[in-house]
């Protein structure tokens, strides 16, 4: 941490009253010291930090900090309050405060400052050497670390980025516990915070000398603002349970599936670490095993949380084979896209209910609305969803190359997006912008940069280039080629009829109810919802199939649990009540227990139910212009009542099946104990 801080940065009398002015006070020296160019809005980026969260951690310690383009350099100032001062910590003000600047973008330097000050603030003799200073220099220099070093069993933090730190606390803790002959329990962290910073690191430092203390083996990831390095597989993989504390998502969380979870927000990782471990153990003695920990609520169109094509992601795909690798980018893309699909389509889709379908060509509500008129309000939902659906290939873009490259993919990605919507290159042009956005960016991270560039690199550089290589990519060679090809895809969609349609009818069901949300049903239904984005008889005759079909499943396992009821265990006759919802509101997954218990009879069953509606709704001409909703958008569908017969004759053809299978496999083991008990009894006659 050397040249971050000087003497004259240091305040050993801080007079300020306020959080605000003790910024204040603290950013005049930085000003001073030429490390900050503008006062006031290197202030307004402070408290807009501090807005986000408080500051104040317990122990009498406040860290305002911020990134900001009115610092030129990383610098930490520090100010000691006799008064003391709040900063929003749970035990009272705080004495020491410390204001962290640095450059924006530049994560490296701003990390590294961070990581380096939450590792010494979890040192009482640090913070008592602080409190007892004189000398502004002698302050300066504790700061710095120019004191003698901390032993390493005291400073080390285990993270996902410093795996030489996380394999020797590893070392320290099997040593401790291996006299006493035994294997020491094992916890995988993860720690984040809104802006990644401060309070990520503190919570990794906190919950890995707690574990020390504690005698157990804590290994952290931080997900902080400049990414994050996964934890080994093999370390997650050995540890008994997790622990989150975070007050962002927590990414990729799949990997951590099956495990016990205790999930906090990121201050009680810092404020009751021993707390936290001992609430591991005791879920992991009772056997608890949290769904939440990579269970993603998706439903049968695929709608994720949001998160699942992370999850995907974090289970290792980097070292898959290219196919799996290119379906996790694109399920990426998919999941990010389907809310505003969902909030869009429905719009519009109510839109239509109220004015009907002239209502898309109605005058803009901006220039004219009338508060009593149902076509004006009608027109105002159109609108509105409109606008969500202009974001449809642009996210789905930029959420593809964000699963190749992370964050800095996704303005390249959403320009790439941009550009295809302008050439008319839909929903393909949104799939080959996103991929090339990832791949360009992918190509200039690997290219090696001086280390005084490493911190404008994710903000100014790779943005830049990247946006400036795809676009001229998606303009001047690949752009007209995709347009082409999705004007053939819509007109062989609008030319679909008789056989051909059911045909395809069919495989869509298929597809639909093979995996119940896996990828084979989210290529379905991101094909469907491709549809959507400019919508065409065609494309809402697929949406109308995918949704009928997905809808299959969880209703023939519900009817079968209800009219064979002696062929399910009682948990299974439980999860038939909730198919029924799940069923009707298109949420596919509502069949995957049986599907899970039983595979060799569900899947098929439901596959064939699936494909018999899917040919009957194409057959029928069924449309759909809502990419979700199940029964509850059935006014909003063309041809509702045959639609509604369609799913109901696949329903029944699926629960049939089922319940002969079931059936069959019952009678042959009762058969078969029925003829062993005779011959028995035979044999003792004899």
């Amino acid at each position: 941490m050397s040249e971050l801080i000087t003497a004259e940065l240091v305040d050993l009398d801080l007079s300020a009253a306020t959080k605000d002015a003790a910024a204040r006070s603290l950013a005049e020296r930085m000003v001073a010291a030429h490390r900050v160019t503008d006062l006031d809005g290197f202030l307004a980026d402070v408290a807009a930090r501090e807005a986000q969260m408080p500051t104040g951690l317990d122990g009498g310690i406040g860290i305002p900090h911020c990134r900001s383009e009115h610092v030129n350099a990383p610098t930490l100032a520090f100010g000691r309050s006799g008064a003391g001062i709040d900063f929003g910590a749970a035990d009272g003000p705080a004495d020491l405060i410390f204001l962290i600047a640095a450059p924006a973008g530049a994560d490296d330097d701003h990390l590294t400052i961070l990581s380096g000050l939450a590792r010494r603030l979890m040192d009482p003799e640090f913070t008592a050497a602080l409190r007892a200073g004189t000398d502004p220099r002698a302050v300066a220099a504790l700061i710095r670390g120019e004191e003698p070093p901390v032993e390493p069993e005291q400073a080390r933090v285990e993270t996902g980025n410093q795996e030489q730190e996380r394999a020797g606390t590893g070392a320290e803790a099997a040593g401790a516990t291996g006299a006493a002959g035994s294997v020491p329990f094992r916890i995988v962290a993860v720690t984040s915070c809104p802006t990644g910073i401060a309070h990520t690191y503190m919570a990794a430092e906190s919950l890995a000398a707690a574990g020390r203390a504690e005698g157990v083996e804590v290994t952290v990831e931080t997900q902080g603002s400049a990414g994050f390095k996964k934890l080994d597989p093999a370390v997650v993989a050995a540890a008994d349970a997790v622990i989150w504390a975070h007050d962002v998502e927590v990414r990729e969380k799949a990997r951590f599936r099956g495990k016990p979870l205790v999930d906090v927000g990121v201050k009680a990782g810092i404020n009751r670490p021993a707390e936290l471990i001992a609430e591991a153990r005791r879920k992991a003695e009772r056997g608890e095993i949290a769904a939440a920990a990579g269970s993603d609520k998706a439903s049968g169109s695929g709608d994720d949380d949001g998160d699942r094509s992370r999850d995907d992601n974090g289970s290792g795909a980097e070292h898959a084979h290219f196919g799996v690798r290119l379906r996790t980018y694109l399920m990426s893309g998919v999941s990010y896209m389907v809310p505003f699909v969902a909030a869009g389509g429905l719009l519009i889709a109510l839109s239509f209910a109220i004015g009907g379908y002239e209502t898309a060509s109605a005058k803009s509500v901006a220039d004219h609305f009338v508060w009593g008129e149902a076509d004006s309000w009608a027109a105002l939902l159109n609108q509105i969803g409109s606008a969500a659906f202009g974001f449809l290939v642009p996210v789905l873009a930029g959420y593809i190359a964000y699963g190749m490259a992370d964050r800095p993919a996704l303005v390249p990605g959403f320009v790439g997006g941009a550009i295809a919507l302008t050439v008319n290159a839909g929903f393909l042009g949104g799939l080959v912008a996103g991929l090339l956005a990832g791949a360009v960016v992918m190509a200039v991270q690997r290219v090696p940069v001086h280390a005084t560039l490493r911190g404008i690199m994710p903000v100014l550089v790779i943005p830049l280039v990247a946006s400036a290589a795809v676009g001229f990519l998606m303009f001047i060679v690949v752009g007209k080629p995709i347009a082409s090809l999705q004007n053939a895809l819509t007109d062989w969609l609008n030319g679909l009829s008789g056989s051909n349609a059911v045909i395809l009818g069919v495989v869509l069901g298929l597809m639909m109810c093979f995996d119940m949300g896996g990828p084979l049903n989210k290529v379905a239904y991101a094909f469907a919802v491709g549809g959507l984005a400019d919508p065409t008889p065609g494309g809402l005759k697929v949406m109308a199939a995918v949704m009928a079909a997905g809808m299959v499943p969880p209703l023939a396992m519900a009817l079968a649990t209800t009219v064979r009821r002696g062929l399910f265990t009682k948990t299974e006759r439980e999860n038939g009540r909730a198919a029924w919802v799940l069923g009707a509101s298109f949420i596919t997954e509502g069949a995957i227990p049986f599907a899970a218990a039983d595979p060799l009879r569900v899947i098929p069953s439901v596959m064939a139910g699936g494909a018999v509606t899917g040919a009957l709704s194409m057959a029928f001409g069924a449309t759909l212009r809502a990419p979700h909703g199940g029964v509850f958008v059935v006014p909003l569908i063309g041809e509702p009542f045959l639609y509604l017969l369609a799913i109901a004759a696949g329903t029944l053809v699926a629960t049939a099946l089922v319940v002969l299978l079931k059936g069959a496999r019952r009678t042959a083991p009762e058969a078969a104990g029925a003829a062993g008990a005779d011959g028995a009894r035979v044999t003792v006659a004899a």
